[in-house]
């Protein structure tokens, strides 16, 4: 059983793209699914360092890994990144759809309330959907191995629900679309590609690690297991649903949070 366990989460001899692989929670899963024996495509916008720092580390354990630029605001840099990765793989096996504007940390967080929505719009929703449609119509062209291709979004966990503040009022409905593009897209490539998303919780990236006190304690105490998500723990649920351990799970919406803590 243990053997059986093992090869169905392996992911060897497939490739995966992962978009915004140079750090964070794209980098993670690069790591994760490297890991599990993928070729990896990561892509980046301008963090080119990092890119190449991602793909150090999955040679570093025995990994293949190729770096590609593309802004995502671009249609014609949304078209040159799936010729690109097709040139260079004759089939791509998973496409984790992780790049997004960071209206956070930055020159981007000095930016007003509208022009921060602008930004996430026109990459998290606009440019993904362009992209997913680029990559879809792609892999259903593809040759078959035997198991559907799959694509995973990334979600937010409150975008169902809503939070106050500036921040809710921009993720929740950036998010919320996302989500709800991969429930079309899974309804829409049918059964030549799964389509699932990720929806993280509190999880300690960038903006985390120099959040204060009052959104640290609000983080812990959000999660039944009374701690912040790790970029670890978004990639390891990131790399089961592209391998075919998942192969029956599609139009799926996986929660990442520990748990939402609803005790008074």
């Amino acid at each position: 059983m243990a053997s059986h366990v093992e090869d169905s989460a392996s992911l060897k001899d497939r490739t995966v793209v992962v978009t915004g692989g140079s750090s964070g929670i794209g980098r993670a899963t690069c790591l994760h699914v490297a890991a599990r024996g993928a070729a990896v495509v990561v892509h980046y916008r301008q963090n080119e360092a990092g890119a190449e720092e991602t793909a150090e580390a999955i040679r570093a354990i025995g990994g293949e890994a190729s770096i590609v630029q593309a802004d995502l605001q671009s249609a014609a840099d949304r078209e040159s990144l799936v010729d690109i990765c097709w040139q260079r793989h004759d089939r791509i096996d998973s496409w984790v759809h992780n790049a997004g504007a960071d209206v956070l940390t930055g020159d981007a967080a000095k930016l007003s309330f509208q022009e921060k929505l602008d930004l996430l719009w026109a990459v998290d929703v606009r440019g993904t959907t362009d992209l997913a449609r680029r990559v879809g119509d792609r892999m259903r062209e593809q040759p078959s191995a035997g198991l559907p291709a799959s694509m995973v979004f990334i979600g937010w966990d409150q975008a169902p629900h809503g939070m106050e503040g500036d921040a809710g009022m921009m993720f929740a409905p950036v998010k919320a679309a996302v989500m709800a593009l991969s429930k079309s897209m899974a309804q829409t490539l049918a059964p030549d590609v799964r389509v699932n998303c990720v929806a993280p919780g509190w999880i300690r990236t960038a903006w985390g690690e120099v959040a204060d006190e009052g959104w640290n304690r609000r983080a812990i105490d959000s999660s039944l297991l009374q701690r912040w998500g790790s970029p670890d723990d978004v990639a390891a649920a990131i790399a089961f649903l592209c391998s075919p351990a998942a192969a029956f799970i599609n139009a799926q919406t996986l929660e990442v949070n520990g748990g939402w803590n609803r005790k008074p």
